[in-house]
């Protein structure tokens, strides 16, 4: 009976014991089969590992290279908007500091503040005596330039700024003018405010005959703008202030025959003659590089600008010379300033009224400033052409060859054509002699009446009769070296 009990307990431990022993078989023949790894994969994982440890190290080098470039540009572009000119808001150029506010600018914007009658800081407006170079200011410009060299101006940029400012140098700011007076709150805009001569007790000295009644003392008696410039009396061309005809600092300019009060603004609100006057805006020959009219007259042909440019700097001639000795060509000529007028190169120069010019061949004495710029650009290139016949084109003009259309070629605008060929003068022909002055050319001109300029005494081979009384006075004239001439200030 126990036999019977026992016997599945026994069976159920052989099967057991079977099945553990056939999977510990299966287990065996299983890790048997399976073939163990290539040599070339050991260690995979691990190199996996090495490269992407690489990789990040890499990444995060990269991104910390960025961040820190990124931080110098930063840097970079925050020094160099601190450096900024105050005036011409570029990197400031040979670096100068007006004192006492201490605020700084290029060395050539100070002198053209100056020049265009600041008295105070351009940034500020305080009140400012004195400006002088700032050394660390330029050191730090050289370090941030070494550093960015694009931020560098152009050649010609510093060209034209060394010309105007000479490095180093100091400057003062001249004195403030008077304060304006108090405005007239009673004045109505609609009527012509007495000119400086029309009051009784004026500093002047002179008052007007037909005195300008003030609206606020007498209303019904004032005179109305729509009336026009009131009796007597006329608007001044550079201050448009109301000014007496008849008063003596009162000028007129023979050209565009408008008046200057010569009162408000020394130096510019008046009509000097020809010789003494200054030409507007032309004081050096940056003025010239920065005149559109200048290229204008050159038919835009760049490269013969450069080359008169190249030879004005290096003769140091200013414009107010040239000025001068175009209009002592002038009026070297027979007709005189005629053909400008003709051109009607001096109408609606200014902003106020002109006169009426009732004698166009009438002597031209006086001219203001506007007016003198004109002549300059009128004459300039003429005035080159003049230069270059008596001698000047420098080796690489002569060199080039002419062109066939001269000065009406319209490719002068080409840069590589203008290069190529010579359109002002023909560099072929014989160099002239040095002109005499304006002057003595006239005496003989006048002295030799009725003949040919050609003509000449018997010194000089001539085919064409000569009149031996125009031969004795051009002798004459020329062996007295013209000892009588006319007062003219040297250039």
């Amino acid at each position: 009976m126990e036999a019977i009990h026992d016997l599945p307990i026994q069976r159920a431990y052989t099967i057991s014991g079977a099945e553990s022993s056939l999977a510990h078989d299966n287990q065996l023949s299983t890790s048997t089969l399976k073939r163990p790894p290539t040599p070339s994969f050991e260690g995979l994982d691990d190199e996996i590992n090495r490269k992407r440890f690489k990789q990040d190290l890499s990444e995060d080098t990269e991104q910390t290279q960025i961040a820190s470039e990124s931080k110098y540009d930063a840097l970079v572009g925050d020094l160099a908007q601190e450096l900024q000119c105050g005036c011409c808001a570029e990197l400031v150029y040979r670096p100068v500091v007006v004192s006492p506010c201490q605020h700084f600018f290029c060395g050539s914007c100070c002198v053209l503040w100056i020049k265009n009658g600041g008295t105070n800081c351009p940034a500020c407006r305080a009140l400012s005596s004195f400006v002088a170079p700032s050394r660390p200011l330029q050191t730090i410009v050289d370090v941030l330039l070494r550093a960015e060299p694009s931020r560098t101006r152009t050649e010609r940029e510093r060209m034209q700024a060394d010309e105007i400012y000479k490095a180093g140098s100091s400057m003062r700011l001249p004195t403030p003018r008077e304060a304006s007076p108090e405005p007239n709150l009673n004045q109505n805009s609609d009527y012509a405010r007495p000119c400086p001569h029309c009051t009784p007790d004026n500093p002047y000295g002179w008052r007007c005959p037909q005195p300008v009644v003030d609206f606020s003392v007498d209303p019904e008696q004032a005179w109305h703008l729509d009336d026009g410039a009131p009796p007597g009396h006329a608007y001044c061309g550079n201050c448009e202030m109301l000014l007496a005809l008849g008063a003596p600092v009162t000028t007129k300019c023979d050209f565009c025959q408008v008046s200057f009060c010569g009162i408000n603004i020394q130096g510019r609100c008046i009509a000097a003659s020809l010789a003494a006057q200054h030409p507007q805006n032309m004081s050096d020959v940056g003025d010239l590089i920065q005149s559109s009219e200048v290229y204008e007259c050159f038919e835009s042909n760049i490269v013969e600008v450069e080359i008169m440019l190249d030879y004005l700097t290096n003769k140091q001639i200013t414009p107010r010379q040239i000025y001068r000795e175009v209009v002592q060509h002038i009026q070297s000529q027979p007709s005189g300033f005629l053909p400008l007028i003709e051109l009607d190169l001096f109408v609606d120069m200014h902003n106020v009224a002109a006169g009426i010019d009732e004698n166009p061949n009438a002597p031209r004495n006086s001219i203001c400033r506007h007016c003198a710029t004109k002549v300059l650009i009128w004459g300039l290139k003429e005035w080159w052409i003049r230069k270059r016949q008596e001698g000047y084109p420098d080796e690489v003009t002569v060199k080039r060859p002419d062109c066939e259309e001269g000065s009406s070629c319209g490719r002068q605008k080409d840069l590589a054509h203008a290069k190529e060929y010579n359109h002002l003068v023909s560099t072929s022909q014989t160099p002239l002699p040095p002109s005499n002055p304006p002057i003595q050319d006239s005496l003989i001109e006048r002295a030799v009446v009725g003949t040919s300029m050609n003509h000449r005494p018997n010194n000089v081979e001539s085919d064409v009769p000569y009149n031996t009384n125009a031969q004795a006075m051009w002798l004459a004239v020329s062996n007295n070296a013209i000892t009588d001439s006319v007062d003219v200030p040297p250039t």
